[in-house]
């Protein structure tokens, strides 16, 4: 990446893809042949040999060396959320003291990076080193530019020597093919014969915040944490609702401008911009594209973000809370289904088919989603989410659909066997006959409250966390409603009368799951109260959720569709509960290390300067009993603040001591979070009496309003 200030001009045309291997980008430097044998193997028809690979290789290389690259890495996505990457060079040495520049086939096709310090949840023992690495021939390689030079990066898989899924690519691709097969399924039932494949596509609207690099550096917890466990609210938060779509102040528009161009060259369609609801956060959005593509796509935004963001003097934070009190992060997966000849299985139709066709895969999806609401609350299961989800501007941990009111009623009317109020007609809706009203794009109005809103042509999950890789909630999506389509096949292939079958599919899953349809206000308590009443679980803890994942329903799920088998299941129930724990232990040995080492001095030395002050006024006859009070509560405060540390560091002695992972994560939760919180209402009062020149750390108010 470049400093701002040399960034050159070109026209985003001109720009966009510059950096990416792209199937256009391949067009050119492919022979025509090999160029379309390719494009059958990204379509699944055809197998990738190592005679073709070797073409592409030298292809990829030569246009790698052509834009500056000195090396290349396989890029891939190991089970702690991050990517991972290797750098090798492109030279070869030669006998006479000079050097080729190499890649071959075999070279870009599989790597062996060393996998044994990525958590693998028992899958692997310690000593055990070998893993490889598979290029995802459908996700495009590109150039990354940094402080190193250039190096090709080839997005991969990850996996064992045993072929265990060490990634969370791997089994992303398995769903979509999973859900694919399914899809297809269906679609020749209903007489579709042209369609050869379904494809999942996320649009990720990605939320962040902006700090000012001076400030962040001067707090410890936002530095290994990425959130503050300190900091107590100022005048003015984010109730003015005057930041939310507002004019971008010139710093952040010039970071904005210096994302957009690295990620336009890298071929990330980054498309909308705007101010968020809190005070300094900022959301950005690309366009939609199929599901593995968009998870390559998203790791990369939220690391260029970082990159940009330090080029302009600022950081960037991902953390889902990062500020208590205001409007967390998310990252809100908008979800859609399209066949390979452009058919959105979620947008309504034009005609009857097409219509009866659309009802049956929303019919799909609101089963899937009810059935398996604890697997989806499970995937946005993270310690940053535990703070965000349920307060301030986020969903609950309630999984729910919105629709609005038309669909709904449509819906309804199906399940009922009732006529469709307003139609005009005094028959209750048959499928595939004209009297369904049509049904236009936007069939609702939006509600931003909904975990699972559908949009018009697509599902938008809002559970999920903004530091999150959007890897597994898809896995998971994709699998829960491939099993329902699944279970519509069977009865569709079996049924003489497709039409009546399609009527019948839809009155029993809808009257059966329509309990998660919610078109209400998802923030009141009165849906809290009505989710109850309906059984729709409340999960309200990353420990409570992740239990699903060690479910024989849920195992016997992934195996069916040969997702996940059951080691690689066990392994990410184990390896999410010890992320937990490593999260929450990291964020209290920071309060520990900041509240003896940083508050307890400031705040004793306020309250004995505030006591010598009042002395001195009293020796003067002008005594004063403000300043005596305030010197007592802070001297009050810094005791309990002494107490309340010692005993979150016995707590998090006690926790750090367990062994069993499961009951470890339930100390954290039980013990540590609670005693977290004690201490940091002391913190948190103690900063509103101090002198802001002698509070030792960034407030909010520089933190939240001074860019």
């Amino acid at each position: 990446m470049h400093d701002p200030a040399s960034l050159a001009e070109p026209s985003i045309t001109e720009l966009f893809g510059r950096n990416s291997f792209s199937n256009a980008v391949m067009r050119e430097w492919l022979p025509k042949t090999c160029f379309v044998e390719l494009l059958e193997v990204q379509a699944g028809r055809k197998e990738l040999s190592l005679e073709m690979a070797d073409i592409v290789a030298d292809a990829m290389k030569s246009w790698a060396i052509q834009n500056g690259a000195t090396h290349y890495t396989h890029w891939f996505h190991p089970l702690n959320g991050l990517t991972a990457e290797k750098h090798e060079s492109f030279i070869a040495p030669t006998g006479d003291g000079r050097v080729l520049m190499e890649f071959s086939g075999k070279e870009l096709i599989k790597g062996e990076p060393d996998a044994s310090s990525f958590p693998s949840g028992g899958l692997r023992a310690t000593f055990e080193a070998r893993g490889y690495t598979a290029w995802d021939v459908t996700s495009p390689a590109f150039l990354k530019q940094d402080a190193t030079g250039t190096t090709l990066c080839i997005p991969t898989a990850f996996f064992s020597y045993y072929g265990h899924a060490l990634d969370k690519k791997v089994p992303l691709l398995r769903s979509m093919d999973a859900l694919s097969k399914q899809a297809i399924r269906v679609l020749r039932a209903l007489g579709n014969d042209s369609s050869l494949r379904v494809v999942p596509t996320v649009g990720p609207e990605q939320e962040y915040f902006l700090v000012d690099k001076a400030y962040y550096d001067e707090r410890p917890d936002l530095m290994l944490t990425g959130r503050t466990v300190f900091g107590s609210m100022p005048a003015k938060g984010q109730e003015m609702e005057d930041h939310y779509f507002g004019a971008i102040n010139a710093r952040v528009a010039a970071f904005m401008r210096t994302l957009n161009n690295e990620l336009w060259k890298v071929g990330v369609a980054a498309k909308t911009q705007h101010n968020e609801v809190a005070p300094n956060q900022f959301e950005l959005a690309p366009v939609f594209a199929s599901s593995n593509v968009a998870v390559d796509s998203n790791q990369l935004v939220m690391e260029t973000i970082r990159r940009a963001a330090n080029l302009h003097g600022m950081e960037a934070l991902l953390h889902e809370k990062p500020f208590e009190g205001v409007n967390g992060s998310g990252k809100h997966n908008n979800w859609s289904i399209a066949t390979d000849d452009g058919v959105n299985l979620l947008e309504p139709g034009e005609n009857p088919e097409s219509n009866a066709r659309f009802l049956l895969f929303i019919a799909a999806v609101v089963e899937a989603v009810d059935r398996y609401a604890p697997l989806l609350r499970a995937s946005a299961a993270i310690a940053g989410n535990d703070h965000r989800l349920g307060a301030d501007e986020a969903p609950p941990a309630i999984v729910s659909i919105f629709f609005g009111s038309l669909l709904s009623e449509l819906l309804d009317s199906i399940a009922d066997g009732k006529p469709l109020a307003g139609t005009g007609s005094a028959h209750r809706i048959e499928l595939g006959v004209t009297t369904i009203p049509a049904l236009p794009v936007d069939i609702s109005d939006r509600n931003r409250t909904s975990p699972f809103a559908f949009t018009g042509n697509k599902f938008e999950f809002r559970m999920v966390g903004s530091s999150q890789s959007i890897a597994t909630p898809n896995t998971y999506l994709n699998t829960a409603v491939a099993q329902v389509l699944s279970e519509f096949a069977d009865v569709l292939e079996a049924a003489p009368d497709k039409r009546a079958a399609i009527q019948e599919i839809i009155r029993v899953s809808y009257s059966a799951h329509r309990r998660v349809v919610f078109n209400g206000n998802g923030y009141s308590d009165e849906w809290v109260k009505e989710a109850e009443r309906r059984g729709l679980p409340n999960v309200r803890s990353t420990v409570d959720a992740l239990a699903v994942l060690a479910r024989d329903e849920t195992i016997e799920l992934f195996e069916a569709h040969k997702v996940l088998s059951r080691a690689e299941s066990i392994s990410r129930h184990h390896i999410y509960l010890e992320k937990y724990s490593k999260q929450v232990n990291i964020e209290a040995g920071v309060m520990v290390d900041m509240a003896r080492r940083t508050i307890f001095p400031a705040t004793g030395a306020y309250a004995a300067a505030l006591a010598r002050d009042a002395a001195a006024l009293a020796a003067i006859g002008a005594a004063s009993t403000a300043i005596e009070k305030r010197a007592k509560r802070i001297a009050e405060l810094t005791g309990e603040i002494a107490g309340e540390t010692e005993r979150l560091e016995a707590v998090l002695g006690e926790a750090q001591g367990t062994d069993d992972v499961a009951l470890q994560a339930k100390a954290y939760r039980d013990r540590v979070v609670p005693q977290m919180d004690a201490l940091r209402g002391r913190v948190d009062a103690a900063e509103k009496l101090v002198d802001k020149k002698a509070w030792p750390l960034p407030t909010y108010e520089e933190l939240l309003f001074r860019l």
